[in-house]
């Protein structure tokens, strides 16, 4: 197979995915396992990485339980910028990506998550490829992305049953305290609001397929802690913990979320990208957090294994 310009790899992947065919086996030294741009595009930030890595290697982080490690690496990127709709890097080609220069809430712990996971296998070196097969484990439905802007996961309750069925985190919701269950949510938040995202404005013949999706993911029960009483389970959360925020809003079951982080000083503190504060943050104790937006109900929780 000749070299392909950028260009050229957009429009031959956008033709495979498109017609609904798996991706055909093709060797191109720019892209490794489930790459499907070049890392120009999809790894920004490489000297924060390589950072990260070394702090993490020279502190041990690796013989840390993965909760530990995940809240490590969480603490390591506070002050990063906000950058909203950080996912959304291409017009056309879906591929996992890493942006250390910017985070929205979902890239922040799922970063944290693929570099705890990226560190559990000794390497001498790590690459950004490393991390990069991680994001590409996790972000999408069965740990494959072939191209394609609908094979990503892109609702938190589904991330959550997708790779707890994958062996990757333990949905604790219901073990932790008496849960509330939402059945039958009109989930459409992607389909009513596709101007908002590259891809599907892009692609218009996406949107029924992410419309379907959209509305299975709606179609599941899901089960969140009120947030009256979320103060009473604080003392059973542990640093790395994954928190959903769930919404009384119809589109989705989750509007934001974060890490448990759990520091010197006892109290059970949210961590996240915020857009309020436009950068990543340790905020108040978690029950607090809740108590400051009206819309916030609930958590749901997944804990990384």
């Amino acid at each position: 197979m000749p070299p392909l310009s950028p260009f050229n790899l957009r429009q031959w992947h956008r033709r495979s995915f498109l017609s609904g065919l798996l991706l055909a086996p093709f060797s191109l030294s720019s892209l490794i396992a489930g790459e499907h741009l070049p890392q120009s595009v999809t790894f920004l930030g490489s000297k924060k990485f390589e950072a990260l890595v070394r702090q993490a290697q020279q502190e041990k982080w690796r013989a840390l339980p993965m909760g530990q490690r995940v809240a490590r690496f969480g603490l390591a990127m506070r002050g990063t910028p906000y950058v909203a709709y950080a996912l959304e890097i291409d017009d056309h080609v879906e591929s996992p990506s890493v942006n250390f220069n910017g985070l929205d809430c979902w890239t922040f712990f799922e970063t944290a998550l693929g570099l705890a996971r990226m560190i559990q296998t000794s390497r001498h070196v790590y690459t950004q490829a490393d991390l990069l097969r991680e994001i590409d484990t996790t972000r999408y439905r069965g740990g494959v992305c072939r191209g394609n802007y609908l094979d990503r996961i892109h609702h938190l309750s589904e991330w959550f049953s997708d790779n707890e069925a994958r062996g990757h985190v333990r949905d604790i919701t219901r073990q932790l305290g008496p849960t509330q269950v939402i059945k039958d949510r009109e989930t459409n938040e992607m389909t009513l609001l596709w101007k908002s995202y590259r891809y599907l404005r892009n692609n218009p013949d996406l949107r029924p397929g992410m419309a379907k999706m959209e509305q299975q993911v709606g179609s599941r029960p899901f089960y969140y802690i009120p947030k009256n009483r979320v103060a009473d389970i604080e003392p059973k959360l542990q640093s790395g913990d994954i928190i959903g925020v769930v919404t009384d809003k119809s589109g989705t079951f989750c509007s934001h979320v974060g890490l448990a982080i759990r520091p010197e000083d006892g109290v059970l503190h949210f961590m996240h990208a915020s857009a309020t504060y436009k950068k990543v943050v340790m905020d108040k104790s978690l029950s607090e957090y809740l108590a400051d937006f009206g819309h916030h109900i609930g958590i749901a929780v997944a804990r990384p294994i």
